[in-house]
């Protein structure tokens, strides 16, 4: 009887299943599926119930989301055994039963087993307990003992401590979310802004005995119609993208990851537009939509909160005037009049001022944030025109505390983008460059948090130059309004730097902004990815790349303010970009050319000649003999002195200076200098395949290249210098050191066949928005070197390949500016070689390097 009740009940979940599913294909209403399925389960509980036996006095209790009355395709059947006392053994057994069945069946079953004083001890503990209990319901036994437990649940609910810990875990989840519901991979369910945030706001108000739906909310006046009407349609789209998730992965799926979206967005209906660099995805309408809803939501839980919390928790100051249009109420900014902002609309920036110039007021009040919220479309080109309004705007931009707290709630509210209207076009804009994780939206306001945080002391530990530069530079808050619109241009079609200095030129103009400040500002917005370009992919030994940078920054003014720019942009794209290679290169290219600016000039004679006297200076603190580096540096070149340091020179001195004809390898490593990393010499007998030998064994650990520098003596030696990272370092980097040391030169002195290279996976990330891989092969500016400029996917081992494809061609390696975006590298390699003088041999390579690129 067991096995067949277990096919009966196994066959009536699976149709149920099945035709709830095709309901929802066929008429694409979330609330029906959820509540079908519910019904369905229900359905298969209360027989396995009634098979079990059970005594009387028990009850199965749904509790969670399954308790409200819901059940996604995939989510967990939260159930609570309520018993009357402790079980007896039987009892115990035909429970152990029950619940192995419903597993059987296929339910993934989250269940507890208390009595009545069990449930009221686990609450008072755990508030998940607490709030899991908050939406209990009956699905079969003993009415009576579930109703004991909901009075005694009810009689011991403390609404303001309930408040409060909700209040925390909403905190501390938003937290782990990065604070932010414009995540390029947001989860629906826990991201801010998405389903939870809208349960815990009906979890606040159910458990305040305020309120239990959206409509009840707006019945007791916390919430107005038309905002209930909007949660109700953004708690719909949620639903309807976790269904469309969970029926997509056919489990348990939240997260709208990038490998999913075109898929989620096509069956919703969305497709994709336009062709080429002009196209966009489905994916991308489906995120916007996904945007604007969570940002929706996030406003008006904010109002929501503050209306339960004022409910909850009564004050009663007095307001205290802070002009005609605003007073302070509780610490915070509450307009006079709730048509305040219909009569006069320019107080909608004007509350922002006021906010800066008061930084003691913890925010807006529920009913300003709800009058500004529903009056922000006055909001128009009158609007714009209006000089006061030009003359807030500028205020808040030059406020000297809070300017960023307010761009960010201006954002939030609509305000930022109806007041600047190119920017409301890339609010929520996705970008598929591999290297951004925010929206446009939200990178150009993390650009103008990071320069803001080099004008605050308690920030200055961070980036010490960059706070000292901005401590300098007058009018600092140019330097916002070019981080406002140096990618304001994105997604419009065409060079988004020269798009958005019409943008800037013109906002310039109509704020009255001085000219020689309005042509900085364009020039900042024209050449953000300028000085990036120049120190990650030319060679900064070289004069006459600085000549030409200087040339173009033309001031310190200019360069101080591009630099300040570069730093805050890189960082602004994603946490794991910036590193302290490419802060090294940046303060390199600004200090030499600095020094150009100055007057002084950039000659190699001269540079040279520093370098050697301070390599010479640290030499001598080694207590090495005074002519101790001269046999070395006679087969040293002026190009190797150009591209090192001092530190690196007079280090492989050290190294070298008593190995000069070394019969074998020497392997030198030590802890980068610049704080991060590896740096590793290499010396030994030059031979054609030696940079392929040595990219294959960093392959096989796993280390990233960061910087090449390769170097031919004039006695036939390679002495080639890697900067490379790895996760692991910093914990056992002595060890490292010397396992590297001695692998890399036992590797070298066997001269073994080089192994075939393997074509590492690529990322989720990469799989989802594959580049086109591209090789551009040209002679430099003086015809002597080839520059080999190479854009692809990241993937493990993609260096070894193309070293494998350049010892082929026995083409000789001069440096490799390694640039790593994300899951994009960018490399320059500087090239010579026979087989370049000829145009077959080199397009031949150039298919030969597509085709190592490809994965």
């Amino acid at each position: 009887m067991k096995k067949e009740l277990r096919e009966q009940l196994k066959s009536q979940l699976k149709s149920g299943r099945q035709m709830v599913v095709s309901g929802f294909q066929q008429d694409g209403m979330p609330e029906k599926l959820l509540r079908n399925l519910r019904q369905v389960v229900d359905g298969v509980l209360v027989n396995a119930w009634e098979e079990a036996a059970l005594p009387p006095e028990t009850a199965l209790v749904a509790v969670g989301g399954f308790g409200r009355g819901e059940l996604f395709p995939y989510s967990d059947v939260d159930l609570l055994i309520l018993l009357h006392e402790a079980p007896s053994a039987d009892t115990r057994a035909r429970l152990e039963e029950l619940v192995q069945l419903l597993w059987d069946l296929g339910l993934e079953i989250g269940s507890s087993i208390r009595t009545v004083d069990e449930c009221m001890s686990e609450s008072r503990a755990d508030i998940t307990v607490q709030t899991s209990l908050l939406e209990a319901r009956l699905v079969c036994g003993n009415q009576a003992l579930f109703e004991e437990l909901q009075a005694r649940y009810d009689a011991a609910m403390d609404p303001q401590a309930f408040f409060h810990a909700k209040m925390l875990e909403m905190r501390q989840r938003h937290a782990k979310y990065e604070d932010t519901p414009f995540a390029l991979e947001p989860n629906c369910k826990e991201s801010p802004g998405g389903l939870r945030d809208l349960q815990v706001i009906l979890w606040m108000a159910r458990a305040a005995g305020l309120a239990s739906s959206w409509r009840t909310l707006a019945t007791r006046g916390l919430i107005t119609q038309t905002e209930a009407k909007q949660l109700m349609e953004k708690e719909r789209a949620f639903k309807d993208i976790r269904v469309r998730l969970h029926l997509h992965a056919g489990r348990r799926e939240d997260r709208l990851v990038f490998d999913v979206q075109t898929a989620i967005a096509e069956s919703i209906g969305l497709q994709a537009t336009g062709s080429g660099a002009h196209m966009r995805r489905a994916s991308e309408y489906l995120m916007q939509r996904y945007y604007w809803a969570a940002k929706t939501v996030t406003q008006l839980n904010t109002i929501l909160l503050q209306n339960i919390e004022a409910q909850l928790f009564p004050q009663e100051e007095a307001p205290v005037k802070i002009n005609a249009r605003f007073n302070e109420v509780n610490g915070f900014i509450d307009i006079a009049a709730d048509d305040t902002f219909e009569r006069t609309p320019s107080a909608m920036l004007e509350v922002f001022v006021l906010m800066t110039e008061r930084p003691a007021l913890k925010g807006m009040t529920a009913r300003a944030t709800r009058a500004l919220w529903h009056e922000r479309f006055k909001i128009d080109a009158a609007f714009r025109q209006d000089p006061l309004n030009r003359a807030y705007f500028l205020r808040i931009l030059q406020a000297p505390v809070g300017m960023l707290h307010a761009l960010r709630r201006m954002n939030e509210l609509s305000v930022l983008g109806r007041y600047l209207p190119n920017f409301r076009k890339i609010v929520g804009q996705m970008q598929h460059d591999l290297f951004h994780v925010y929206t446009v939206d939200q990178h150009i306001l993390m650009v103008v948090r990071n320069m803001r945080r080099f004008t605050m002391t308690e920030h200055a530990h961070e980036y010490p130059f960059c706070s000292q530069l901005m401590a300098n530079f007058p009018n600092h808050w140019l330097l916002y309004v070019a981080a406002l619109f140096h990618d304001i241009a994105k997604g419009r079609g065409g060079d988004h730097s020269k798009l958005g200095v019409a943008d800037v030129t013109q906002f310039c103009g109509e704020h009255g902004i001085a000219g020689e400040d309005t042509e900085l500002v364009a020039f900042l917005v024209e050449q953000h990815l300028t000085m990036s370009q120049v120190a990650q992919k030319q060679d900064l030994s070289d004069p006459d790349v600085i000549q030409a940078f200087a040339k173009l920054v033309k001031d310190e003014r200019h360069l101080t303010a591009l630099y300040l720019l570069t730093v805050s942009d890189i960082r602004g794209t994603s946490p794991k970009v910036w590193n302290a290679w490419k802060a090294k290169l940046l303060e390199d290219l600004y200090r030499m050319t600095l020094r150009v600016l100055g007057g002084e000039p950039h000659s190699a004679d001269r540079e040279l000649k520093n370098r050697q006297q301070e390599a010479l200076a640290t030499l001598r603190l080694y207590g090495l003999q005074p002519d101790a580096h001269e046999a070395l540096w006679k087969q040293l070149d002026v190009a190797y002195f150009l591209r090192h340091d001092a530190s690196d020179i007079a280090w492989q001195t050290r190294a070298l200076y008593d190995r000069l004809d070394s019969p074998r390898p020497v392997v030198k490593c030590r802890l980068a200098p610049i704080g991060e990393g590896l740096q590793i010499a290499v010396y030994v007998h030059d031979q054609p395949d030696l940079f392929a030998r040595i990219c294959s064994y960093f392959d096989r650990k796993n280390f990233s290249i960061l910087d090449a520098k390769i170097h031919t003596t004039k006695h036939g030696y390679a002495l080639d210098t890697f900067l490379v990272t790895e996760q692991s370092f910093a914990k056992s980097y002595r060890d490292i050191i010397n396992l590297i040391e001695h692998e890399l030169c036992e590797l070298l002195s066997t001269q073994s066949p080089l192994p075939a290279p393997t074509k590492g996976r690529l990322s989720r990330l990469s799989r989802t928005f594959p580049i086109q891989p591209t090789v551009d092969l040209r002679p430099d500016e003086r015809g002597q070197y080839y520059l080999l400029s190479i854009a692809a996917n990241d993937r493990t081992g993609l260096l070894y390949s193309i070293a494998n494809v350049l010892t082929k061609y026995r083409i000789n390696l001069h440096t490799a500016k390694v640039m790593t975006l994300g899951e994009r590298v960018e490399d320059v390699f500087l090239v010579d070689g026979a087989a370049l003088n000829n145009a077959r041999n080199q397009l031949q390579l150039e298919t030969d390097l597509l085709e190592a690129l490809k994965v």
